[in-house]
């Protein structure tokens, strides 16, 4: 943040009767007068009356201006209609916004920045709500003060607040450049109680969030996890009040490790040296080896009728650093995962997950209803593997999402989370937005341009709104490019989009991150061309021009258009 202070100085869908050919008439008719160069100033201009090139009405207003500069200032001025908006774009704020001791980091060049955005267009920001800074000094001890002082910093820059309740610890990921774990009293609790965090094969426990198997367990000074979450939430609800509906729009309820809806199959944990260090494009592991998730799988299995298959997970998975190839189980032919009993712990661990998500947002809908916010959960782009039969990096994350095999068939991991998402109506966050396959080393089969339209698709059909972030931070053309395509959708035609066969827009885009590199001046100016770009090609202007026979009705003398007035419309 210092650093950062240093460096600074759509026609609405087609009708859902009309045929697919309009649509794609339409379509190509909007290319065509793009390619004509028939771009937002020329539209306003006709909409306003300065482009006429016919004969034109020479009126004279109070002031003394004639038609020619009335009709440039009501250029100037007006607000273009849109049958379909564009994607609003927010903007991340450092993970350490607020520190560890409940103090605002920097706030000159919070503030400093904060109005540069609004100045461009930005829309908003989002925010992480650290459980481990609120409730750090004791159960129901909430310090809202730092976070009161941000968020009248970002409501008097005129931007509007995505808050993310953050009920993981931070550094232990990709992108964590600090560390916040969770409170202290929580981290005690967990030393009483071992089972309280996820664990692996090799009995590590991972202190970055709660296991979801604990949820209903009483562990927290008497209360349980879930009810720790909703008190905190209900404080948060309190003390911000007034700005829930206007500055505080949206919701994001953290139901795993980076706040998404996963396991933590991946850490990285720079900061627990004796952990485990997962490496890219490593597979993982499972996290179900805590007693509370162990004697979940037993009950599956006996229900499945093979109690056999309850005492464990899979035995050959390999470790966090294998590749798919070197395990028995996520093999591409012949893994155990495409057999009974591997379809059967990827079912019920799958399950889990999603049976967790549909609890938090479950509560958190409870806390905010009708106080006129968007709720969103985020889930994770674990895009590496993906272009493999067996998915190994997704399934030990929690997403059974597979290609057909000789025993399982293909299955869309993530339309059960969608499915959680419509239940609750709310958004569903996803990343990669900004990633081409290319990006990554071939070995890896990576698949982020696929992942991200799979899961896109899901949202369609089930019709969830979907927001997209950008997975690394990036300034450049090809990133920006990317991310406006992928914003803007395909085409106008709601059925296609219904089906999944088109994309329709994202609700909006989140861009990672508010740091000193996008003051600096070269990726600040192209940052403010991006979100410039996002206004003029993610949403869709209304181009009719309307009734203007009031106008020609109150006209006087008809002239033609001085030689002087020619010059300034360009005519």
């Amino acid at each position: 943040m210092r650093a950062m202070g240093a460096e600074m100085a759509g026609a609405a869908g087609t009708s859902s009767n009309a045929t697919r050919a309009d649509a794609r008439r339409e379509r190509r008719e909007g290319l065509a007068r793009r390619e004509r160069g028939v771009g937002r100033r020329a539209w306003v201009e006709r909409r306003s009356g300065v482009g006429r090139r016919e004969t034109m009405t020479r009126t004279r207003a109070s002031d003394g201006r004639d038609a020619a500069e009335v009709g440039r200032a009501a250029a100037d001025s007006f607000e273009p209609k849109y049958v379909r908006k564009p994607v609003p774009v927010y903007v991340m704020l450092p993970l350490n916004v607020v520190t560890n001791d409940g103090e605002v980091n920097d706030p000159e060049a919070l503030e400093r920045g904060l109005r540069a955005l609004s100045e461009i267009g930005v829309e908003g920001v989002m925010i992480d709500v650290w459980w481990g800074i609120v409730e750090r000094d004791g159960p129901r001890k909430y310090d809202w003060a730092a976070y009161r002082e941000v968020i009248d910093m970002i409501k008097d820059a005129g931007l509007k607040v995505q808050a993310v309740m953050s009920f993981h610890a931070c550094g232990a990921n990709v992108g964590d450049v600090v560390e916040i774990p969770l409170p202290d009293w929580v981290l005690e609790a967990g030393k009483k109680d071992p089972d309280l965090f996820f664990t692996d094969q090799y009995g590590y426990r991972n202190p970055e969030c709660i296991s979801l198997w604990a949820d209903n367990a009483a562990t927290l000074a008497g209360r349980t996890p879930m009810n720790t979450y909703k008190d905190f939430m209900i404080s948060f609800r309190n003390t911000f009040k007034a700005e829930l509906g206007t500055t505080l729009t949206e919701i994001a309820v953290g139901c795993g490790p980076c706040g998404e809806l996963r396991y933590p199959a991946y850490p990285e944990n720079r900061f627990a040296q004796k952990a485990s260090q997962w490496r890219f494009p490593g597979i993982g592991e499972f996290q179900c080896y805590d007693q509370r998730s162990l004697l979940s799988l037993s009950r599956a299995a006996s229900e499945a009728g093979h109690i056999e298959w309850g005492g464990s997970g899979p035995h050959d998975t390999g470790g966090y650093n294998n590749l798919p190839f070197e395990t028995g189980f996520f093999r591409y032919d012949g893994g155990s995962w495409d057999s009974e009993y591997g379809s059967f712990f990827l079912s019920w661990y799958s399950s889990e997950l999603v049976n967790h998500g549909d609890r938090m947002l479950e509560m958190t809908k409870r806390v905010f209803d009708k106080r006129g916010v968007t709720l969103a959960i985020k889930c994770a782009g674990v895009h590496w593997w993906y272009n493999v039969r067996s998915h190994a990096a997704e399934l030990t994350a929690g997403y059974f999402n597979t290609r057909a095999g000789e025993f399982v068939s293909e299955r869309d991991g993530y339309a059960p989370i969608v499915r959680v998402c419509k239940k609750h109506g709310a958004r569903l966050n996803f990343t990669c937005v900004e990633m081409h396959d290319s990006d990554h080393p071939w070995y890896c089969y990576c698949g982020p341009e696929g992942l991200l339209r799979q899961i896109r698709s899901a949202c369609a059909r089930f019709d969830v709104p979907f927001a997209g972030e950008n997975a690394l931070c990036r300034f450049d053309q090809a990133a920006y490019d990317k991310i406006i395509k992928n914003c803007a959708g395909e085409g106008n035609d709601e059925e296609m989009w219904r089906e999944g066969t088109m994309l329709p827009p994202m609700a909006c885009f989140t861009f990672l991150r508010f740091n000193a590199e996008l003051f600096s001046p070269f990726a600040f100016e192209s940052f403010r061309i991006f979100v410039q770009r996002m206004r003029d090609e993610t949403g869709l202007l209304d181009t009719s021009i309307g009734d203007t026979s009031d106008e020609e009705a109150s006209t006087e003398d008809v002239d033609e258009i001085s030689s002087e007035s020619r010059v300034q419309l360009g005519l």
